[in-house]
């Protein structure tokens, strides 16, 4: 005899439908890509501050090597030039522990500015060093 409605099938056991076999499969996939998601945020914030860092940084000393090569200039003007640039960008917020060297020869000023940066990662302080020199500023008959 052919039943023509929904029976259950014969000695207790049922038919699982395909949303009865899948019951848990959000929790699971949720434990592994939070994580992941997590991760990969992290990642990419901490990639964000490093570039800032850099290019705090870079511009720090640009503007230093710029003081030190003025024609009167001196590797002090570059050293002030150089950290009040820093403090100007966001001080501690930016860059931590700077310190700023600079040399001025007959014909070159080159400043070197290095610091940490902010870390999102425990135990980890990236260490940021850029230079930049620029030719001493001179006048020639």
């Amino acid at each position: 005899m052919i039943c023509r409605h929904r029976c259950t099938p014969s000695r207790g056991r049922r038919r699982a439908f395909a949303g009865e076999r899948e019951r848990g499969v959000a929790s699971i996939q949720l434990v592994i890509l939070m994580p992941v998601l997590f991760l990969l945020m992290f990642v990419g914030m901490q990639a964000a501050m490093i570039y800032h860092g850099r290019t705090v940084a870079i511009a720090a000393a640009q503007e230093g090597a710029r003081a030190a090569a003025a024609q009167n200039g001196t590797s002090a003007d570059g050293q002030t030039a150089a950290t009040a640039f820093v403090a100007s960008a966001g001080g501690d917020g930016v860059l931590r522990a700077v310190n700023v060297g600079s040399n001025r020869t007959a014909t070159t000023a080159t400043v070197v500015v290095r610091g940490t940066t902010l870390s999102v990662i425990p135990g980890w302080t990236p260490t940021i060093t850029q230079s930049a020199s620029a030719p001493v500023e001179r006048l020639t008959r």
